[in-house]
Parts: C-alpha cells; structure tokens; sequence
C-alpha cells in the first residue's frame, strides 16, 4: 500500500488536538499540509461540557454548540471547518503503529502515513475500576465519563432512574460534578471515596469542609474513609449492590466512577523519553525526537515559575501547550525561536450554585479568609504562603475581574509581612497587586 505524506500529523482529536489546528491555520497552514487522527466520532470539542452542562436537565449543551474553539471565546471549528481549511480530519481512526525512525504511522484500517512533523496529543482515559481488579466491575450500569459517547450514555441512564438512587465513586472533579448533575436530575447520590475530604490535592480540610456542607445540605449522602471492593449483580448481569471495604453495602442500578486519569501514550510507549508517567518535552513541547512534539496531558514538561519539571491533566494546559508547540513548530521553520512555555498552574469547578477557581502552586501555609461556614452566596478563598511569599490563590463565587486579580497574585507572588494581614484585606489584599 501506498504511503500517504503530510507535511505534519496530528495524532488526538480532542481539546489540543483542535487548538493545534487552529495554531496551524493562523500560522500559514496550506491545504493538505496536516492530518488529524481521533479515535472519537467527533470533531474536536471542548471535554469540560461533559461533567457540566452536557448532563442538565434543561436546556443541556450538546453538539455542535461546544466544538473547540469556544471554551476560550474563539471561532467554533465545525467538522466542516476543517475540510474548509483544507485539513484531513480523520474521525474513528487510531494509530496502532509508530515507526519514528522511519517517520511513519499506521492506522488500524491498515493505512500508511509518513510525516515531517509529529504533534502527540492523545490525552488521558479515566482509570477503570476493572484495572484494580475490583470483583463485578463489568457489570451493566457502571458508567465512566471521558468521551460523548459515553456522556450520551450516562444521559440515557440518568433518564431512565429520574426519583432513584445512585452511587458515585470518587470525590474529585468528575465525582463532584456528577454528584451536581444526578442531583439536579432529581436522583438521591451517594458518593463514596477513600480520602478524609473532598478533593484532598487542593482543597484544606477548612475548605472541603464548606463544599461538603453544601453537597450535604442538597440532599447528597457522603461516605468518606472507605472504598468499593465489589459490585453485586442481578441475573441480567447489571449492578445491583455496591460493597464497601468498611463493610456496608449500597443499593444501587446506578454507579458513576470518577477516580483518576492515566495518559494514553499509546503505540508511542518506550520509543520517546519518559518522566512522571508522560513523555518528557522541552519548554516547546520537543520530545528527545526532534520532529515529534507531545502536548496536553501526556506531557512532562519544565515548570519554569517553580523551577521543577511537571505533567497537568487540565484543559487550559490543553489549550496552551498545544498552540505552544505549533508555534515553535513554525518558527523553527524560519530558523526562530519562541519564548519558552511559561505556564500558570490552573484549575476550576462549577456545580450546583457554585463556582470556584485556583492559580498557582498549594504549598506552604494556608490562610483563610472570607465568610463563616453556611452563606453561600458571599465569597471567600485562600491563599498559600511560603518563604513570605503568596505561591497560590483560590477563589469562590469570583466574578471574571475578581478570577483575574487572583491569577495576577499567584504569578507575581507577592510578599506578605503578616499572614494575618490576608486574613483582613481577603480578596482587597489581591486588588492592591
């Protein structure tokens, strides 16, 4: 079979593989210059929607309302977009093979590609509880949520139990936010998670405290400390009761996992060097093969406010590294050079009434600041000092100024004399910046 030759290859179709087509584009792309592989049936979009809006009762978001690149105020790029700007959008097409020092891919319909320049942007998948062996796993009515087709799924489900019951597993950002969803749906959750908190990578015990309140006072059942280790199931094979190692048993014909992410490295596995579970890259996304790149989740790249190399699972990474490397990809082309990737860490989390944002780095000590425990609607946050400096700011119920004062606190960090002086000046301390 004929080899097919493109300029440059694009191998994921999700977030950072629609952000690097947009790069290219804007950067002087030419018809039949780039393919982009996704083993998904959709054009690239926006993944937050899933866990959010996409699971609403009323008035859900579904495509093509968030193809990329509408998740940061930017054109949506429909399937046809891609056609229009002369770009091969290769849909349901996974790479099975990977010959970098023949330049080369192959796809699992048997298909040849040769390149000039590799971009990897395979992303994560969840972490399935089948991996850590847990007795009934494959039962029906276990859901996971990365992909459309698996939220169109859960929606169905969700549906059919209106005024049930359901389980949740896990107490971070997937299990909080379809905590949120099944709870707006009219279904009475349980969540289960072996950590003391919610979100216990960010949040103090002083913050969790407040969200798990909340959940709580919306009716949400929350078993913390323990974890599954079983599903039973009835004579059609589909989940009917959730076994906890401390030894209680839930009812249950709906569970929803959200325990974690692993990156997808694919047929790309041991052939490029590794660190921290990612494929390590420079500060512009080079791989230790100078015509490969890899971007968003899959990478480990140097953290250059902290002076330390890191790999993010986040969508605004997603976004930047990726217009990051097609950047350096086109200026190399010309003999330049970009600046090196300068990244603030970033995270956020809407559900129920609530909306909260973080910058930077949680180390240190926290201080507290803003409300007593049980208004909801006034705002409050922290802030992470260390060596008399402010490395990190989190933010509740900010509107997009106020987002934008405490970003701008956790890439400047600011010194503090007293700590106690955050505790008074809360949000007016990040004003004065």
């Amino acid at each position: 079979m004929a080899t097919i030759d493109r300029k440059y290859i694009v191998v994921g179709g999700g977030v950072a593989g629609g952000y690097a087509a947009r790069e290219f584009v804007k950067l002087g792309l030419q018809p039949g210059e780039l393919t982009i592989f996704s083993k998904e049936a959709a054009a690239p979009y926006e993944r937050p929607a899933l866990s959010k809006a996409y699971m609403f009762p009323e008035a859900a978001a579904r495509l093509p309302g968030f193809h990329v690149c509408v998740g940061s105020g930017g054109e949506r790029q429909l399937p046809d977009w891609y056609a229009e700007k002369g770009i091969e959008l290769k849909l349901e097409s996974e790479i099975v093979k990977a010959d970098l020092e023949n330049k080369t891919l192959t796809t699992d319909k048997g298909d040849v590609y040769s390149y000039g320049t590799l971009v990897i942007a395979t992303g994560s998948t969840f972490l399935n509880l089948a991996d850590f062996k847990t007795a009934g796993a494959d039962a029906k009515g276990i859901y996971y949520l990365r992909e459309v087709h698996e939220a169109d799924k859960l929606v169905d489900a969700i549906k059919a139990n209106k005024g049930g019951e359901a389980v949740v597993v896990g107490g971070g950002y997937i299990g909080l936010e379809l905590a949120a969803c099944l709870t707006i749906n009219k279904i009475k959750v349980t969540m289960v998670f072996p950590d003391p908190c919610f979100m216990p990578r960010l949040f103090t015990p002083e913050l969790a405290s407040f969200y798990e309140g909340y959940y709580e006072n919306k009716g949400v059942n929350i078993i913390k400390g323990t974890s599954v280790t079983a599903f039973e199931k009835d004579d059609n094979g589909h989940v009917s009761k959730v076994i906890l190692k401390d030894g209680r048993t839930l009812d249950s014909t709906l569970v929803v996992v959200g325990v974690g992410a692993k990156p997808l490295l694919g047929p790309f596995k041991g052939l490029l060097e590794e660190e921290k579970g990612g494929i390590k890259v420079d500060a512009s996304f080079k791989t230790s093969d100078p015509n490969v790149y890899a971007v968003g989740d899959i990478a480990t790249f140097p953290m250059k406010m902290y002076g330390d190399t890191r790999r993010v699972e986040h969508v605004d990474h997603a976004r930047k590294s990726a217009m990051q490397a097609v950047q350096a990809i086109k200026a190399a082309e010309k003999g330049e050079v970009v600046d090196e990737y300068d990244y603030l860490p970033f995270f956020y989390s809407r559900s129920f009434d609530l909306s909260w944002q973080f910058y930077g780095d949680n180390v240190g000590e926290t201080v507290h600041w803003g409300r007593e425990a049980g208004t909801p609607d006034s705002k409050f946050g922290a802030y992470w000092v260390k060596d008399n400096r402010v490395m990190g700011a989190f933010l509740e119920g900010g509107s997009p100024d106020e987002n934008k004062l405490i970003a701008k606190v956790a890439r400047e960090q600011p010194s503090v004399n007293s700590t106690q002086d955050l505790v008074s000046a809360g949000l007016g301390f990040a004003s004065k910046v």
